[in-house]
C-alpha cells in the first residue's frame, strides 16, 4: 500500500517519545556487543503505543510465537534446562549452566575446542527454542543444540551429522548466522547493515521481536492521526495510515506474511512501497531443488509457495480465514476449520474420508495437508491442499498422504483402494504434467508447454514450467518463453528471462529489451542480467539508458547478497560476465572463504585463471574441487581440457577416462576425447568413445560431425558417408557442415 502524507496536526506527546534501535557493532573484545543508540527514524513506536486501543489483540500477541521470536534471556523467557546439565550428541559434549542471572553454553567452537558462550538472546518458543551468542564482527550465531519445549529435553537439530568446526554448516559458520539467515523475520524493521569490505555487521532493528508494526507498518502517523481533530470530528482516512488494515484484501495480506513465511531472496534494504511482492523479494518456485517433482514440499519451504498452488488461493482464501493473525493459532480446531466453507454433510463423513470419525484418518489435514518435521521436531503442513495421489507415487515415486499412516502398505495397494472408492479415473491436476515436465527428457517440453498454455494452471506452476523450459533449448521452447515475457504475472516474466540465458542473444534481444523498464524491480534485474552478456555497442540505442538504470539495480541486488557465501559467488559471476577478472577473483575467493565446499565457484575460478593465463592456479582450483567431490565428472572434464592445453597428454587422457567412467552426460566430454584420440591416430578408440557419446546424446550434431571426421582420417569412406547422412538428418542447414556434405556426396 502506498504511504500517505502525514497529517498537519500532531499531539505534543508524540514528539517526546524516545525511539531506540539496537545495533550490532564491531568490537575488539572476544564478544561483539550491541550498542544502544537514539534512532533518527522515529516512525516505529513500539507495541505499548498500540496497547490502549487494541487491548485484546495486544494480549493475544503476547501469548504468540511472534512475541517470543526473539527476547533477552531471563528466568521467564528461557525454557531450556541450564541447571549444570550436560548433553552429548555426535561426538560433542555440551554443558548448560548459569552464572548469576546469565546463561551459558559450553560447547565446541570454531577451532574445534569447547568454550563458554554466553546466551545473549532467546530465539523462538514452540516447539523448540534456540539461543544466540555473540561472535566478532557483529555476528550472532545459533548453536546446533536446541531445547524441545514439549518433551523438555536438549536435542541436536542435525542428529547423526558430524560437522567439522571449519565447515559452512557448523553452528559457528555462515549457514547458522543470525544476521544473514534469521534476523529479518524475528525482529521489526531489521537492517542487517553488512560491510562486504570488512566482512562485518552493524545490524539494527527498531523492536526486538515480531511486533504489531512488523505487519501493520510503522505506527507514528497512525497515532498522530487518531489523536487528531480530523479523526475525532469524523474525517476518516481509509486504513488510518496503516500498511495492513483490518479489512485488507487477499493479496495484500498474503504479501505481508510471505516475506517470512516463504523461502525468498530479499532484493534490497530499500523497500519499494508496492503491492507486488517481487518489487522487494524473489520467492522460491516449486522446482525439484527444494520441492518434490509434483510441487509438494520437501525442503524447509514454509507456506507461500505451496499456498499459491492451491485451489484455496484461487478462490480468494487468505491467511486470516483460518489463522488468528495476533495469536497465530487456528481459529477453529480440527475439521471445524475446513467446514467453514466445505459442506460437513458431504465432506466430514465416513462416506468421504473412508475412516472412522475421530480417527487420524478422518481429519482433513492428514489427507490434504500432510506434515513433515523440520528443525528436528517442528511439524509443518503442506499448504497446497491437494488430493492424495498414490497412483502418481506408483508411476513416478512422488510422496502421498496415504503413505504417511499406512506405512505397511505398498503404493499400488493404496492406489487400488482409491480406485475402489472413487473409480478408475482421477481428475486432472497440474502434477500430471509437472512431474514428467520436470524430468527434462524428450517428452518434457510438451508437458511444460501444456502447463503454460492451460488457463487454470496456477501462475507459480507456470513460472516453474518456464524455469524448466530453459533446459530445453529448442525453437518451440524459445517461442513459449518469449510469449511468457508478456504475461501479467511478474514471477512468470522473471523465470522466463532467467531461462532465456540458455539461448543465443540474437534470438531474444529485441523481445527482452522492453523489460529493462518493466514496472517490477525483480524483472528489470533479470533483464539486465541478460543484457550484460551483450557488447554495449550491440544494445539498441533506445534502450541504453534503461539498461544502465536496470544494471545499477542488478549490482545493488548482488552486493546486498554478499554476506552469504552464494551471494559472493553470484557477484563474482557478474564480474566474470563483464570480464572484470580482478573483482570476479576477489568475490569467488570471498565466497569460498565462507564455504569451501562450493565446487561451482572452484570451477568458475579455474576458468577465470585459465582465461588470464594462470594455468597452475587454474589446476589448483580443480584439485581443490576434486577433494570435495571425487565423483564429479565435470571436474575431470575440465581437468582434461586444461591438461591438454598444458601439453600433458597422459594426464589429459586419464581425466577423460575418469569422466567417461563416471557416465558423464555431457556430449562435449565424448566430442573432445574422441578428437584427442583421433589426433593420436587411435581411430578405433576414438570411434568407440564417440559412439558411446551418441548413445547417451543421440541428438547432438557435433558428435556425428566428429565421428565423420574420424572415419575420413581412418580412410573409411562408407562409414563416413553413413555418419554424415545422420548428421544431415539432424542439422541439414548448418553452414559449417555444407562443405562436408558436398565432399561426401550427401
Amino acid at each position: 500500500m502506498l504511504k500517505k502524507s502525514s497529517i498537519a496536526v500532531a499531539i505534543l506527546l508524540i514528539l517526546f517519545i524516545t525511539f531506540r534501535v539496537f545495533i550490532v557493532d564491531r568490537c575488539s573484545s572476544k564478544d561483539a556487543e550491541y550498542s544502544e543508540v537514539l534512532s533518527s527514524n522515529n516512525a516505529y513506536v513500539g507495541d505499548q503505543s498500540c496497547k490502549n486501543c487494541h487491548t485484546a489483540e495486544h494480549h493475544q500477541w503476547k501469548q504468540s510465537d511472534h512475541y517470543m521470536s526473539m527476547l533477552p534471556p531471563n528466568d521467564s523467557t528461557v525454557k531450556g534446562d541450564f541447571n549444570n546439565v550436560t548433553f552429548t550428541a555426535d561426538g560433542v559434549t555440551s554443558k548448560f549452566y548459569k552464572k548469576g542471572s546469565k546463561f551459558f553454553i559450553n560447547t565446541e567452537g570454531d577451532d574445534g575446542k569447547n568454550h563458554d558462550f554466553e546466551v545473549k538472546y532467546i530465539f523462538g518458543y514452540k516447539p523448540l527454542q534456540q539461543y544466540l551468542v555473540y561472535f566478532p564482527g557483529g555476528r550472532l550465531q545459533v548453536p546446533r543444540l536446541s531445547w524441545d519445549v514439549n518433551q523438555k529435553k536438549w536435542f541436536n537439530q542435525y542428529a547423526g551429522q558430524k560437522i567439522p568446526s571449519h565447515d559452512w554448516l557448523h553452528w559457528t559458520g555462515n549457514s547458522q548466522n543470525w544476521n544473514t539467515m534469521c534476523a529479518s523475520c524475528h525482529s521489526t524493521n531489521l537492517h542487517k547493515n553488512y560491510d562486504t569490505k570488512t566482512d562485518t555487521y552493524k545490524t539494527s532493528y527498531s523492536i526486538i521481536n515480531v511486533s504489531c508494526e512488523s505487519c501493520h507498518g510503522a505506527g507514528q502517523k497512525h497515532l498522530e492521526y487518531i489523536n487528531s481533530s480530523d479523526y475525532k470530528s469524523g474525517d476518516k482516512v481509509t486504513g488510518s495510515f496503516m500498511k495492513l488494515s483490518k479489512n485488507s484484501g487477499q493479496l495484500e495480506q498474503i504479501n505481508t506474511c510471505a516475506p517470512c513465511h516463504a523461502r525468498t531472496t530479499e532484493i534490497s534494504p530499500n523497500h519499494i512501497d508496492s503491492k507486488e511482492i517481487m518489487d522487494n523479494y524473489i520467492p522460491q518456485i516449486p522446482d525439484t531443488e527444494f520441492f518434490h517433482a509434483d510441487g509438494q514440499v520437501n525442503d524447509e519451504d514454509y507456506i507461500y509457495t505451496s499456498f499459491l498452488q492451491s485451489k484455496m488461493y484461487s478462490k480468494g482464501v487468505k491467511c486470516s480465514n483460518c489463522h488468528n493473525p495476533h495469536s497465530t493459532k487456528l481459529k477453529h480446531i480440527d475439521n471445524q476449520t475446513c467446514v467453514q466453507c466445505h459442506n460437513p454433510k458431504k465432506y466430514d463423513t465416513p462416506k468421504h474420508t473412508f475412516h472412522t470419525p475421530g480417527s487420524k484418518g478422518s481429519l482433513c489435514v492428514n489427507c490434504h495437508m500432510p506434515g513433515k518435521l523440520y528443525m528436528g521436531n517442528d511439524l509443518r503442513h503442506d499448504h497446497s491442499f491437494r488430493v492424495p495421489r498414490p497412483d502418481l507415487s506408483v508411476k513416478y515415486g512422488t510422496p502421498n498422504a496415504c503413505s504417511n499412516c499406512h506405512k505397511d502398505k505398498s503404493e499400488k495397494v493404496l492406489a487400488d483402494a482409491v480406485i475402489k472408492w472413487y473409480g478408475p479415473n482421477r481428475k486432472y491436476h497440474f502434477a500430471d504434467d509437472l512431474i514428467p515436465g520436470s524430468r527434462l527428457n524428450t517428452d518434457s517440453e510438451a508437458h511444460l508447454t501444456r502447463l503454460i498454455n492451460t488457463k487454470v494452471t496456477p501462475n507459480i506452476i507456470k513460472a516453474t514450467a518456464a524455469f524448466y523450459l530453459g533446459s530445453i533449448t529448442t525453437p518451440s521452447s524459445l517461442d513459449i518463453l518469449i510469449s511468457c515475457l508478456n504475461h501479467k504475472d511478474a514471477q512468470i516474466r522473471y523465470r522466463a528471462l532467467r531461462s532465456l540465458a540458455n539461448f543465443p542473444p540474437n534470438e531474444w534481444i529485441n523481445k527482452v529489451a522492453p523489460l529493462l523498464s518493466d514496472k517490477v524491480r525483480a524483472v528489470r534485474i533479470a533483464a539486465a542480467d541478460l543484457f550484460i552478456t551483450i557488447p554495449k555497442d550491440q544494445i539498441p540505442g533506445q534502450y541504453v539508458n534503461a539498461f544502465e538504470a536496470a544494471n545499477k539495480e542488478l549490482v545493488s541486488y548482488l552486493r546486498y547478497q554478499t554476506d552469504f557465501s552464494v551471494g559472493n559467488i553470484m557477484l563474482a559471476d557478474y564480474y566474470l560476465k563483464i570480464q572484470d577478472y580482478t573483482n570476479a577473483e576477489s568475490f569467488y575467493l570471498k565466497g569460498l572463504k565462507k564455504d569451501n565446499q562450493i565446487n561451482y565457484a572452484y570451477l568458475n575460478l579455474s576458468s577465470l585463471y585459465n582465461t588470464v593465463g594462470k594455468n597452475d592456479a587454474s589446476l589448483e582450483m580443480l584439485q581443490r574441487a576434486l577433494k570435495n567431490d571425487a565423483t564429479n565428472d565435470r571436474i575431470y572434464y575440465n581437468m582434461a581440457l586444461l591438461y591438454n592445453e598444458m601439453n600433458n597428454k597422459p594426464a589429459a587422457e586419464k581425466s577423460f577416462i575418469k569422466a567417461v567412467e563416471l557416465k558423464s552426460q555431457n556430449p562435449r566430454v565424448y566430442y573432445n576425447y574422441g578428437l584427442m584420440l583421433n589426433a593420436d591416430k587411435k581411430f578405433k578408440e576414438a570411434e568407440a568413445i564417440l559412439q558411446k557419446g551418441i548413445g547417451i546424446n543421440p541428438s547432438t550434431p557435433d558428435l556425428y560431425y566428429a565421428l565423420t571426421f574420424v572415419y575420413i582420417q581412418a580412410g573409411n569412406q562408407t562409414k563416413a558417408q553413413q555418419s554424415a547422412f545422420q548428421l544431415k538428418q539432424l542439422d541439414p542447414t548448418n553452414p559449417n557442415y555444407q562443405g562436408l556434405f558436398k565432399n561426401l556426396g550427401i
